[in-house]
Formats: C-alpha cells, sequence, structure tokens
C-alpha cells in the first residue's frame, strides 16, 4: 500500500460528490483514496475516471467544508475492501461498511474488495431449493429458489418497505438439513425514520440474530449509495462461499440507486441515454445482479430479491425494464388493490417465476403444488376477464358458471392475496384448495382426478 500525499494545489474543481485532481502520479482506476482536509477530517474516496491529466474522485461522504486549498489526497494503492467475518451476523453497518449499532469492530477474518465478480457461468450450479418467504402470492405462485433473483416491481408509497421486513423475518429454508440460512438486508437511500424502522423491526422479531443489515441513508452522498449494495453482497458472497450458508439478499431501493448513479453520470459530463440514465446502466445492474447463485461444488449459495419502485408505475421505464431483462420474474404490486386494503397488494397475473417450474412439486416441495398453482393462475385469470366483461353487460348478463369465476376471483384477492400475517406453503396451500372447491370439478381443467378426489371433493364449507 502507498502512502504518496498529493501537493496542496493538487485539488483543481470540486462538482458535488465529484473532486478533480491534478494527475502527477501513477494511479488505478477504482483506487481508493483518503482526502484530509484543513481541518484534519479524513474522508474516503475513489477513483472514478482518469484521463491524461486529471484524475477525478468519487468522494464518499458529504464534501461541506471540502476546500480545493490545504486539501491532501493520499492513494491507497488498492480497491475499496471490506473486513468480513462471521461475527457479522447481528451487526448493523451504514452503506459502505462502518459498524453503527454501538458495538465493536467486526473481527476480521478476510478483507474482500468489494467490486466482486459475476459468478463465471462455466461455475454455475442450476438454482434449486425452494425458499419460504412466508407470502402465499410468493410462496405459492412464485416460488422463490436458491440461486434466484427475483425483483419486486413496486411504486412509490405501496407497502413494499413492509413486504421487505416481512420477508426478512419469516424467510427459511423448507428442509432445515439443507444448510443454515443468513439474510444481508441493505436499505439504499432511505430516510432515517424508514431505516430505524428496519433496524427495530429487526431487533424486535429476532430475525437480526442471522442478519446482516445495511443503512444507507437518503441524506448520505450518492457516490456511498452506489457502493451500499457492494459491501452488501461482498458480505453475502463471504457468508455463503467461505462460510457455506445460504444467504437471501434484500435490496431496497434499487431506483434509489439508480437515480444516483444518474447524479453521478450527469457529474461526470457523461452522454445520457434513455430518461437520462447513463447508457451502460444495463452492465452496471448486471455486476450486482449477477453476483447471485450458486456454485458446483460449493455448499453455500446467494439468492437476490431487489425491490425497486416503477417511476409513475410505468413497468417500461428503464429501472424496471433493464432489470427484467436479467433477472429470472417478477413480483408487482398492485395501486388498485391496495386502494381496498389488501395487504400484500401482489398482482398476480403479470408476476412471474421463470425458477419455479424446476425448484417445486415432488422431492422439492409438495408434489400437488405445481398443478395447484397453474389451476388457481387459471381460474383467476378467467375471473379478471369476468370482470371486464360484467362491467359491459353487468352481473345478471353472465352465465351461473362464469358468476361463480367472479365470486371466486373477489375471494382469490381477499382470503389468499390478503394475508393478515405470515403463512407457511402448507397454510397457503390448504387455501387455495378451499377456494377451489367454489368450482365444479369440470372446470378444473388443470387438475388430475387423483388431485380432484384427495383434495376437492372433500367435506367442509367452501
Amino acid at each position: 500500500m502507498r502512502a504518496d500525499v498529493y501537493a496542496l494545489d493538487a485539488a483543481v474543481r470540486l462538482e458535488g460528490p465529484l473532486l478533480f485532481l491534478k494527475r502527477t502520479i501513477r494511479c488505478g482506476l477504482n483506487e481508493a483514496v483518503e482526502i484530509e482536509d484543513d481541518a484534519g477530517r479524513i474522508r474516503l474516496g475513489r477513483i472514478a475516471a482518469l484521463d491524461h491529466d486529471t484524475v477525478t474522485v468519487e468522494v464518499l461522504e458529504s464534501t461541506a467544508g471540502l476546500a480545493l486549498s490545504d486539501t491532501r489526497v493520499r492513494f491507497l494503492g488498492a480497491p475499496l475492501e471490506f473486513a468480513v467475518g462471521p461475527d457479522m451476523l447481528g451487526r448493523v453497518f451504514d452503506g459502505v461498511g462502518r459498524v453503527i449499532d454501538g458495538g465493536p469492530p467486526v473481527s476480521a477474518a478476510r478483507t474482500l474488495r468489494i467490486d466482486g465478480q459475476a459468478i463465471n457461468p462455466a461455475a454455475r450450479d442450476v438454482p434449486r431449493e425452494f425458499i419460504e418467504t412466508g407470502v402465499s402470492t410468493i410462496d405459492l405462485m412464485n416460488s422463490l429458489v436458491r440461486g434466484q433473483k427475483l425483483p419486486i416491481f413496486s411504486g412509490s408509497g405501496l407497502p413494499h418497505d413492509q413486504l421487505a421486513i416481512q420477508i426478512a423475518q419469516h424467510a427459511r429454508l423448507l428442509k432445515a438439513e439443507q444448510g443454515e440460512f443468513a439474510i444481508v438486508f441493505v436499505a439504499i437511500g432511505v430516510p432515517y425514520d424508514t431505516a430505524e424502522r428496519f433496524r427495530l423491526a429487526m431487533e424486535s422479531s429476532g430475525a437480526l440474530e442471522h442478519t446482516v443489515l445495511f443503512l444507507n441513508l437518503a441524506s448520505d452522498s450518492s457516490t456511498q449509495r452506489l457502493l451500499s449494495p457492494r459491501y452488501a453482497l461482498t458480505a453475502a458472497e463471504y457468508l455463503a462461499f467461505v462460510e457455506g450458508k445460504h444467504v437471501l439478499v434484500l435490496m431496497t431501493d434499487m431506483t434509489n440507486y439508480c437515480e444516483a448513479l444518474r447524479e453521478v453520470s450527469a457529474s461526470h459530463g457523461e452522454v445520457p441515454s434513455r430518461k437520462g440514465f447513463p447508457g451502460y446502466m444495463y452492465s452496471d445492474l448486471a455486476t450486482l445482479y449477477e453476483r447471485a447463485g450458486r456454485i458446483k461444488d460449493v455448499s453455500g449459495s446467494v439468492t437476490q430479491v431487489p425491490i425497486l419502485t416503477m417511476p409513475s408505475d410505468d413497468i417500461t421505464h428503464p429501472i424496471p425494464d433493464l432489470t427484467g431483462y436479467i433477472t429470472e420474474g417478477q413480483i408487482v404490486l398492485d395501486r388498485e388493490l391496495d386502494r381496498v386494503d389488501v395487504y400484500p397488494p401482489v398482482k398476480v397475473l403479470p408476476s412471474l417465476s421463470r425458477l419455479m417450474k424446476d425448484s417445486t412439486g415432488e422431492g422439492y416441495t409438495h408434489v400437488d403444488h405445481p398443478a395447484l398453482a397453474n389451476q388457481l393462475y387459471a381460474a383467476y385469470a378467467r375471473a379478471v376477464h369476468m370482470r371486464v366483461l360484467a362491467s359491459v353487460v353487468g352481473r345478471e348478463g353472465l352465465s351461473e358458471i362464469d358468476r361463480l369465476f367472479l365470486d371466486f376471483g373477489a375471494r382469490f384477492e381477499q382470503e389468499l392475496v390478503q394475508q393478515p400475517a405470515a403463512r407457511t406453503l402448507d397454510e397457503s396451500m390448504e387455501v387455495g384448495w378451499r377456494l377451489l372447491r367454489m368450482l365444479p370439478n369440470a372446470e378444473l381443467h388443470r387438475l388430475s382426478d387423483r388431485q380432484i378426489a384427495d383434495h376437492i371433493d372433500t367435506t367442509g364449507d367452501a
């Protein structure tokens, strides 16, 4: 590690979070630096760009009070690194890996580069094994599996924060013998009260014991916001691929990350692309999302649930659009369901888990799970169609069967989508079977005769 210090006149310009320096020594892209002002305060930064005579440094803390004169920059000769160890579990960090829970520093077992690398495709193992989240519309209808990337598409004001807490508190492996489970939860650019809500919810539920919590505040620098998920993923990779744990990473809100990327890109003077976002946003997001997965002959795994708010509820916006290209499905939250107090307001029809078919059923969850999910989806899709038709011809204009499907749709939303508390997969399946008993057996085209006999032709109220 070098200890070179710039001359006092090295700083030539300061624009937002960027400090521009004269290039007088050899240095590397992404190299970490320490910026010391005339009062002796040290700020952490990294080299973001280099040209013939200028070094661009991203300052990871507020630049308030930082003057061009009397500013010294020390080049550390290595990229930003994070000291990790098994006792990270139960601890709370800020967005750049500093302990903020009042406890002692983490005992470092290793020091890892935060930029990491996407998993080599040749080394990847197929994502398998069901992860139970406690949310029926995910567990039953769009199952999450170990090694998957399954984003949640939300909107401003929708209860995605509450859903993130619920998943973090209740997520578990269905079979205990599959190994140890851990959570890495990173809040990106959130208000202080939201960050406190996350912390208190995890502490009060006891879930913090197997969680590493990162809290990046809205008041923190935009450059710090770009690094928060990288510190979190570095912790997840250590726990997964060194400690052998199965790690679920929750990242909220990725829209704040992308907005910070746009802000910093504009500060660099880069030519914008769609909606003002940089043209490389797809590849930048891929460097985060592709750090999830399983590695052959390695026991641990990293599973990601990124959460993002769609600007103006527009699913074609670049942030959800590019995220959808990289990940393996999406869970979509619905404003109309939220307006009628359905929680969690998951819009079932556009939601999808592309890996569900390979990780549910016999040997994974329940032998009848895939058929039940398919039948519920088909019945609900028909119910939604009947709603449109009823808005034209009225309820009385529908056939008796169509009215049954119309009623099925309402109960599906109120009894399966709506859930006052977390459910196990078995409990979610029982709700699903009960709802299907509303419909004639002849309409259950996705179920076998055996499944109908076992689960539908039973006594009890529908």
